[in-house]
């Protein structure tokens, strides 16, 4: 009656086939011959069978070890060659890549750096989840996120390197000033409408309980409000810079020290990171460097 069948012992029968000698498959092996023996009398007793006629000088396939080698061998090539052939293996980046960033890096600077990414690795697709709130990576299935962060990020599992620093400024819209006249000292804004941005807090020198007439939890949406002259507001500085360049908005009180939040890039930690995963934190260093966040 057959027993157990151990598939490690699989490859062993495969290596003495093609050997034709326990000691030439226990030299390939790197086992000894003693070993290559007992695992083939083992395998020949889980069968049931006879795999191999043995004589001084070589081995031979029985009938039943010849139509057993049929059909081990394009398996076992097969189980060698998947490994190869999943995404993370490959030379080349591919597979889905899963992400998820704040909704303003999201709709203002990442658009640039995903497409380059896709045009410099065909093979790779990309899901991303745009959302405010710090998603769980593992339970959510994401292979990264991009976090930002008045200052270091909490301690955690995760891994997180700094990509950049982020600048801060208040701005306003032409309109507004011209109603309402520049503020030319800090102090000034206390005679001012002030919008906030949930988090993004002015920083001394400015008022310390200042009144704001709008409080969002949307950056991007408070940056509307201020171009529409509903009031001065501190933005980060990539977010307002294509607005300075056309004039739709103005920054004011410029002497004053910018402060700066850090963007970071996040992931959990991985013994053998996927080739995706390290294209893009390369990609994102050197997209950083000519876009800056500051």
């Amino acid at each position: 009656m057959a027993g157990t069948l151990d598939l490690n012992l699989l490859p062993l029968f495969k290596a003495v086939a093609d050997a034709g000698s326990m000691s030439e498959a226990a030299r390939v092996l790197g086992q000894p011959k003693s070993s290559v023996s007992r695992g083939v009398a083992r395998l020949e007793a889980a069968l049931g069978v006879q795999l191999f006629l043995r004589s001084t000088r070589r081995l031979s396939l029985t009938t039943a070890g010849a139509a057993y080698y049929e059909k081990v061998s394009p398996l076992l090539g097969s189980l060698a060659g998947a490994g190869a052939s999943l995404p993370e293996q490959e030379e080349e980046p591919s597979g889905e890549l899963r992400l998820t960033a704040p909704v303003d890096i999201g709709l203002t600077w990442l658009p640039g750096l995903v497409a380059r990414l896709l045009a410099r690795y065909p093979k790779l697709d990309v899901v991303m989840r745009l959302t405010n709130t710090r998603l769980n990576l593992v339970g959510e299935g994401l292979d990264a996120a991009l976090r930002l962060a008045p200052g270091r990020l909490p301690d955690s599992s995760l891994v997180a390197r700094r990509v950049s620093g982020v600048g801060f400024d208040v701005y306003a819209s032409p309109a507004y000033l011209a109603r309402r006249g520049t503020p030319r000292r800090a102090e000034d804004l206390s005679r001012h409408d002030l919008v906030e941005m949930v988090g993004l807090t002015l920083p001394p020198p400015f008022p310390r309980h200042p009144k704001f007439r709008v409080v969002g939890d949307d950056v991007l949406f408070c940056r509307e409000l201020i171009r529409e002259g509903a009031g001065l507001g501190l933005l980060p500085v990539f977010l307002a810079r294509g607005d300075t360049a056309s004039g739709a908005l103005v920054r004011v009180l410029p002497r004053v020290k910018q402060r700066t939040g850090t963007l970071y890039f996040v992931h959990p930690p991985l013994a053998h990171p996927p080739r995706k995963l390290t294209a893009l934190r390369d990609l994102l260093f050197e997209y950083a460097q000519e876009r800056p966040l500051v």
